[in-house]
């Protein structure tokens, strides 16, 4: 029996069920990778390596993304929206995106990923400068219109009640 035939058998509250699984299995797969070159080398180190894992990583994801959406070469913030929404860790943090304009403000109330270091007893991960790189990145391989900014995010947070947030502006002709 295929994987599809498996999959085939499971109602679609199972197969919500396992998407949300995987994205955790996939969440602490990221984790468990950076913790180890954590401990052994620094942190320093481990966002050297974070950083050059998202700068294609996140392309790859909205490239795939964007497909599956079917959305045009250049989707403006809406698209930008939908596809942020259905990133493989989107179901996992509680997001709230709003369009202001030709801009959209993206605020991360809860990251799973600093909620989990925080119980673990561990300094929150220093997430800004991977973020540019993943978000705007993201925002880029969507729409090459769009920039990224960085709103509040650790080690600068700016904005208390939330865990990280970014905004996203479209430029140049609509």
């Amino acid at each position: 029996m295929n994987h599809q035939e498996v999959l085939e058998r499971f109602s679609k509250e199972q197969l919500m069920e396992l998407i949300g699984i995987y994205a955790k299995n996939w969440l602490a797969m990221d984790g468990v990778w950076f913790q180890s070159v954590e401990r052994k080398y620094g942190m320093d180190e481990a966002m050297a390596h974070d950083a050059a894992a998202w700068e294609r990583f996140t392309v790859i994801e909205a490239r795939r993304i964007k497909a599956f959406l079917g959305l045009p070469e250049h989707p403006g913030l809406e698209g930008l929206a939908q596809a942020l929404s259905l990133r493989f860790y989107g179901n996992l943090n509680q997001a709230e995106p709003e369009l202001r304009g030709n801009t959209l403000v993206y605020r991360v109330a809860d990251c799973r990923v600093q909620s989990a270091r925080t119980r673990k007893g561990m300094p929150l991960h220093p997430c800004k400068s991977v973020g540019l790189i993943e978000y705007g990145g993201f925002a880029r391989t969507i729409d090459d219109r769009i920039t990224c900014r960085c709103l509040s995010c650790y080690p600068e947070v700016t904005d208390e009640t939330c865990s990280c947030a970014w905004e996203f502006t479209l430029e140049g002709p609509v």
